[in-house]
C-alpha cells in the first residue's frame, strides 16, 4: 500500500503574493531551501526570541579567501542546518573557491529531505570582500 507523503509548507520567508494578493507559503523542497537559506545567512543575536538562531555566514564577509576560512565556514554551516532545519538529513556541505575571483567562495549543501530521502543540494555564492 503506498501512503502519500505530506506536503511540506512553511511560512512564506521571501515575500511572494498569489493571485489573491495572499502571501504564498512555501511547499516541500521550495520550503526547505527557504529556511535552509534563512539559517545559512541570519546573525546569530538577530532573530527575537531565538539569540542563537543562524549560521552567521556574512560575518566572514572581509575575512581571507584562505582553506582556514573555508573549513570554519563550512563547519558552522553545517551544524547550524543541522540544529535549526530537522527536516533534513546534512549528508556534506563544501565551501569553493570560485575559479578566477580572488573573493568568492562557492557554499554548496548536500542534502536529504527526510520525508522522501531524496539527494538534493542548495549553492550559495558568497562575496567576502562586501556585502550583498
Amino acid at each position: 500500500m503506498n501512503v502519500p507523503v505530506p506536503k511540506i509548507i512553511s511560512w512564506p520567508l521571501l515575500g511572494t503574493v498569489d493571485e489573491d494578493g495572499r502571501l504564498r507559503h512555501a511547499e516541500d523542497d521550495r520550503s526547505i531551501r527557504e529556511v535552509m537559506l534563512n539559517i545559512l545567512l541570519t546573525r546569530p543575536g538577530e532573530r527575537l526570541m531565538r539569540p542563537d538562531f543562524g549560521a552567521g555566514l556574512l560575518d566572514f564577509v572581509h575575512q581571507p579567501n584562505t582553506e582556514t576560512t573555508r573549513q570554519l565556514m563550512a563547519r558552522v554551516a553545517r551544524k547550524s542546518l543541522e540544529l535549526w532545519e530537522p527536516r533534513v538529513v546534512i549528508d556534506a556541505v563544501e565551501v569553493l573557491p570560485v575559479r578566477d575571483s580572488l573573493s568568492e567562495v562557492q557554499l554548496c549543501v548536500h542534502y536529504r529531505p527526510r520525508a522522501s530521502n531524496a539527494p538534493r543540494s542548495l549553492s550559495l555564492t558568497l562575496d567576502l570582500t562586501q556585502l550583498a
